[in-house]
């Protein structure tokens, strides 16, 4: 029989232990939203919390980061951004997050791959409102975006014309497919959701003002099916045009509509919640 010292610091051992199991088996990510300081005021307040996420029902949604884009300046940024978006992918899948790949229209190229077999074989459900190819504003729900992209938003020359064929056909290779990974663009990624009893869903990708928010896999219709969302907001990026409205640089715009989803849509968090270090930061940005 153990000395009573030693049974004493066993057990306590043994209980410390268990508390770090524990820990780790949850994720605890810092995130900001804004909160109007008073109903109808159109004045916001930033306010920090910690989402305390079980990984087994967390997904992890990679929005549209192709191979090749219509704008070039958009293709870059996405090449820079991916090696970033793969790590954050590997931290959440080694915690045990199901990562979803996203690169919308190019479901051919996936036919035959089992992450791609995964999405199809989640039952279909039918879910508290009907998911839409694209869910455009509700004026009811959220005001105009903070930046005009009615030209497209692209920052730079294109040789890329309006009818031609889109160029890319996969995603970036630089983000990896591992195996248990899921690959959709459509309600299949809500039907997989349901089947694994996902409840909390991390957002990254391209592009804010678009597909990251209007995708039938993205925060709109996400947030409506009552899913708890939150957008990763430093591994994401706009299609915004600085000659545009609000005539800010690039950068700014992708921040002002990082504020306008965090006053209307959902908290933001940052990659490095599971990578820590610096959060990523585009090259050009230098504000």
């Amino acid at each position: 029989m153990l000395p009573r010292s030693l049974s004493l610091l066993c057990a306590a051992a043994w209980g410390i232990a268990s508390a770090l199991a524990q820990e780790t088996t949850v994720l605890h990510l810092p995130a900001r939203e804004r909160a109007e300081t008073a109903a109808g005021s159109g004045e916001f307040r930033e306010v920090t919390k910690t989402l305390d996420w079980n990984p087994r029902q967390t997904a992890l949604v990679i929005c549209d980061m192709w191979d090749a884009h219509t704008c070039p300046n958009a293709a870059a940024r996405v090449g820079e951004m991916a090696p970033r978006v793969n790590e954050f992918a590997k931290a959440a899948r080694a915690r045990g997050v199901l990562i979803i790949h996203c690169p919308s229209n190019t479901m051919d190229f996936y036919q035959d791959h089992p992450g791609r077999k995964l999405a199809q074989s989640a039952p279909e459900v039918a879910p508290p409102i009907p998911l839409k190819k694209w869910c455009y504003i509700d004026p009811s729900k959220e005001p105009p975006l903070p930046i005009d992209d009615t030209d497209g938003g692209c920052d730079c020359p294109r040789t890329w014309k309006k009818g031609d064929p889109y160029p890319w056909t996969r995603q970036i290779a630089a983000i990896e497919i591992m195996d248990g990974d899921a690959i959709t663009d459509s309600a299949e990624a809500y039907n997989l959701m349901q089947q694994r009893g996902i409840e909390n869903v991390l957002v990254c990708g391209v592009h804010l003002n678009m597909c990251v928010l209007g995708r039938p896999f993205a925060i709109r219709q996400l947030v409506g099916e009552g899913k708890h969302v939150a957008l990763v907001r430093d591994l994401t990026d706009t299609m915004y045009n600085p000659e545009q409205r609000p005539h800010v640089t690039h950068f700014a715009g992708t921040r002002l509509m990082v504020e306008h989803v965090e006053k209307y849509w959902c908290p933001s968090v940052l990659s490095t919640a599971l990578l820590g270090g610096e959060s990523f930061r585009f090259h050009g940005d230098t504000e």
